[in-house]
């Protein structure tokens, strides 16, 4: 079965509006594993607009689900990384500036520096996931880097999936068979939702991992924390 990984930088993000510590992080994290999630996504930004780097630590030594950070692999974000040694470190090509991960690698153009970055992780016993969107030369190129898993870039799917499904899961389901034959792990993420994500999950073969923040943090306003992570992974049984 596929695992769920929840986002939790929305609930930092509306900590970080009032000050303080309401709503607490780590009990919202410790609550997600409580109620079913199978590990917990974090995404620390330079500037700390909604996860912190303290949120980090403080969230390694209580998590007992797997722990996946996120970021841009600067000189913080790895000694983020070496401290913490996480489950899995997603490495993304965000410029500090942008709001949200809406691009993913070039790994022709940077494949010296992904190589360099990921054999590090990899010293530290640190799975590596690269994000990725779907073009077939790049993802064979991201596994001479040595990762372990890519993370498909979503947004696309989900923009078009209202228009037509079928074409904007095609390019994922060619993505995937690419990856397999590559013996490479395969994760998504970015808008995925409770009515798009029953038919990617159905459509892509050996997805081993979603991670969900936006969308699943604004439907528990409606549905209640639980009774949404029950819902989102009642959308990935086989």
């Amino acid at each position: 079965m596929t695992k769920l990984s929840v986002n939790i930088n929305k609930i930092a993000t509306l900590r970080n509006s009032r000050g303080g510590n309401k709503p607490n992080v780590v009990q919202v994290a410790l609550d997600c594993e409580r109620f079913g999630a199978d590990g917990i996504t974090v995404h620390p930004r330079p500037d700390e607009r909604h996860i912190t780097y303290q949120d980090v630590l403080d969230l390694s030594r209580v998590l007992t689900t797997e722990f996946n950070i996120e970021g841009y692999p600067d000189d913080r974000f790895m000694q983020l990384i070496e401290q913490v040694r996480p489950a899995q470190a997603t490495l993304v090509p965000d410029p500090p500036h942008v709001l949200t991960s809406s691009a993913g690698w070039d790994t022709i153009k940077n494949y010296a520096f992904l190589q360099d970055t990921i054999a590090t992780l990899k010293g530290w016993n640190v799975r590596v996931s690269i994000f990725m969107e779907t073009e077939l030369q790049q993802i064979e190129n991201a596994q001479k880097t040595g990762t372990d898993r890519i993370e498909l870039y979503t947004g696309p799917y989900a923009e078009h999936f209202y228009e037509d499904r079928a074409e904007a899961v095609k390019h994922y389901v060619l993505a995937a068979k690419k990856a397999n034959e590559l013996g490479l792990g395969i994760n998504a993420g970015h808008d995925l939702n409770l009515n798009n994500l029953r038919y990617f999950k159905q459509h892509i073969h050996g997805l081993m991992e979603v991670s969900i923040g936006h969308a699943l943090i604004s439907d528990a306003l409606y549905f209640g924390l639980e009774n949404t992570i029950q819902q989102y992974k009642f959308q990935l049984v086989d």
